[in-house]
């Protein structure tokens, strides 16, 4: 698919930055006119993503969130999170429901939340390097590119 508009946009991995990211990526995919729920579903995924990143890239150091979003020929929003932290070292067991590396307040939720509310999540990672999330969600909107 063609990309008919993208966006970057790079902030600090504080908590107050997770709703500017989320509000931010909303805006920008509400140019293809998508329904309420579907701008909450990508709202959500954004969130869980870059909460993702404050929480666990980044555990009691400051780094940079990296997101980069794209409108495609085919009315699909392609949202990608990165960050350059700690990585991720089992993919797989790490997007298991209820699996979580801290214990207490986290309910090891964020990746099957993503799942649920986008067509497409795939992670890559590597330790001591980073980790990106892409998400991808095709909008019943138009657009007139």
């Amino acid at each position: 698919m063609k990309i008919i508009n993208e966006m970057r946009l790079e902030v600090e991995s504080r908590s107050v930055n997770e709703s500017f990211a989320r509000v931010t990526v909303s805006a920008f995919a509400a140019q293809l006119d998508p329904t309420v729920e579907e701008l909450s579903d990508i709202k959500t995924a954004v969130s869980e993503a870059v909460t993702n990143c404050i929480v666990h890239a980044y555990p009691n150091v400051m780094g940079k969130i990296y997101i980069y979003a794209a409108i495609l020929t085919d009315n699909t929003v392609r949202v990608r999170v990165r960050d350059r932290g700690c990585g991720i070292a089992n993919v797989a067991q790490a997007m298991e429901p209820l699996f979580t590396t801290l214990a207490g307040e986290r309910a090891g939720l964020g990746f099957a939340v993503m799942e649920s509310f986008m067509d497409s999540v795939k992670v890559r990672s590597r330790v001591g390097r980073g980790t990106a999330v892409t998400l991808e969600k095709k909008v019943s909107g138009k657009t007139d590119g």
